[in-house]
């Protein structure tokens, strides 16, 4: 994706980190294998630099850093001793897991050392009976979801980065994704941690107890702490029984209105199977539809679109509560037009239709992404008013690819007062940019929403994050994060 002169604001490299040398790298080869570190010849290497692409670029290419190093380690202790070195002598550090994000937040802004966590990546234990889970941080999301399948238990969450994201990176931006609905945030889902502070100090809260009411829950800290407080090595997790029937529809829906109409329906007809209710507009669907392969299961275009997934243990009787519910949105009037899926291969069409939104708007052009949470009522209409103001610029003309903007769209959980908020451009630009920051934020304050739903602040936000927190809340979080990093080499120039 072409980047343009300039996308974001990237601060100055503090003076306070010091500069790399060959001298550095020798001691890391003295706590960890030499084939786990990845060094180029400006600090006495041998790494070709493309070799350091993926860990220093973001899948969008938005934000890009420069490091010459990156360490991947394959235990708790050794991720101990480098940060020990790393404090001792003032070194930067990003920790990366699968550097899915969208705000930033996993990538170095300028030389940082990259500590990748995917060689920690084991099933620790399993106990089938509670359904806790406890592995390494650097597990693959997918791949833990089909460890418990096997179980007969399901993961908590779901994403549709979940075939490279890890759960240490979930757990650190506190991802959301499309379960929450169900079974809520890892607030709630994540039973213990184990963290390696800036320090090396291992803090093992590992804890599979869901009751514990011995003082302060510190783990609660590092959950949606985006690894500046410390570097999460391991997870304890609660997963919920695998639901034994699923069934899918998605429907056809004439307004934003109607959108809100049909989730009241939803809870009030399915509500204790109901998992998850998505919407998207006709601009996602169009764009899902030309990239991902598929037909659209409806038999006419419409203004949004609403996927409706129940999940429970009785196939016939949930079945039955999704056709009555699909009957009586069409009997008033609130869809235009359903469809249920009959087998595992629709669901999965069906779902492809709402998670491969954001791969197909990427292969459209170079997209802004903006993850907010607004009231449910108004939570569409920041697409209509950032669409107005970029036509009034002369940017933007619906149906118009000459303009440097080709799309603006939304989707998301409404379930979660969740909106993902996409302008696709030609490229990323300042004179598009403008148009949009600080007035998605200042909109969003507006409306008392929150400026990151599920993504986390990264670099991407920090410097907006008074539009969701006040004065004295960002004096608080920065007072913690002094308190546990007060060197400031754990992934600086982010979050505060």
């Amino acid at each position: 994706m072409p980047l343009g002169q300039k996308c974001y604001h990237k601060p100055a490299r503090s003076s306070e980190f010091k500069q790399l040398s060959s001298a550095d790298v020798n001691h890391f080869k003295t706590i960890m294998p030499a084939e786990t570190i990845l060094a180029t010849a400006a600090v006495g290497g041998t790494a070709d630099p493309i070799e350091l692409e993926g860990f220093n670029a973001d899948w969008l290419s938005k934000y890009r850093g420069s490091s010459q190093l990156v360490l991947r380690p394959k235990t708790t202790q050794e991720v101990s001793d480098i940060l020990k070195y790393c404090h001792a002598n003032r070194i930067a550090v990003v920790p990366q897991g699968g550097n899915t994000g969208l705000v930033g937040g996993s990538v170095p802004v300028h030389d940082e050392v990259v500590l990748s966590l995917r060689n920690l990546n084991r099933v620790r234990s399993y106990d089938e009976v509670s359904g806790v889970l406890v592995c390494d941080a650097g597990c693959v999301l997918e791949e833990l979801d089909n460890y418990v399948a096997e179980r007969g238990h399901i993961m908590p969450l779901d994403l549709g980065a979940k075939g490279s994201c890890h759960i240490g990176g979930n757990v650190a931006t506190n991802a959301g994704g499309i379960r929450f609905l169900r079974y809520g945030s890892l607030h709630g889902s994540v039973l213990g941690l184990e963290v390696v502070l800036p320090d090396g100090t291992i803090l093992d809260s590992l804890s599979t107890l869901r009751k514990d009411n011995t003082g302060y829950d510190l783990k609660q800290l590092f959950i949606g702490s985006e690894g500046t407080l410390g570097v999460i090595t391991g997870v304890s997790v609660v997963t919920p029984q695998r639901p034994a029937a699923v069934n899918v529809a998605v429907l056809g829906v004439p307004s934003y209105a109607n959108v809100q109409q049909a989730f009241k329906l939803a809870r009030k007809r399915c509500g204790e199977v109901l998992s998850a209710y998505e919407f998207w507009d006709a601009s996602c669907m169009a764009a899902v539809l030309e990239h991902q392969g598929l037909r659209n299961p409806l038999t006419s275009d419409y203004p949004f679109y609403v996927l409706v997934e129940t999940s429970g243990s009785n196939n016939a009787h949930d079945d039955e509560k999704l056709t009555a519910l699909l009957e009586e949105l069409l009997e008033e009037g609130v869809v235009e037009d359903g469809a249920l899926a009959q087998d595992d291969s629709q669901i999965a069409r069906m779902w492809t239709m709402r998670e491969g939104i954001p791969e197909s708007l990427g292969k459209t052009g170079a997209t802004y992404k903006y993850d907010v949470s607004i009231p449910i009522p108004v939570l569409y209409d920041v697409v209509g008013d950032i669409s107005k103001r970029l036509e009034a610029a002369d940017l933007y003309k619906p149906g118009d690819s000459s303009r440097p903007v080709k799309l603006v769209c939304g989707y998301g959980h409404i379930g979660d007062s969740n909106l993902h908020l996409n302008i696709v451009a030609d490229k990323f630009e300042d004179q598009v940019t403008r148009i949009f920051e600080p007035f998605v934020y200042e909109w969003v304050a507006s409306h008392r929403g929150s400026i990151s739903a599920e993504h986390g602040v990264g670099l991407m936000k920090r410097d907006y994050l008074g539009y969701s927190k006040t004065p004295e809340m960002i004096d608080y979080m920065k007072r913690i994060k002094h308190m546990f990093d007060p060197s400031g080499i754990l992934n600086p120039y982010k979050v505060v």
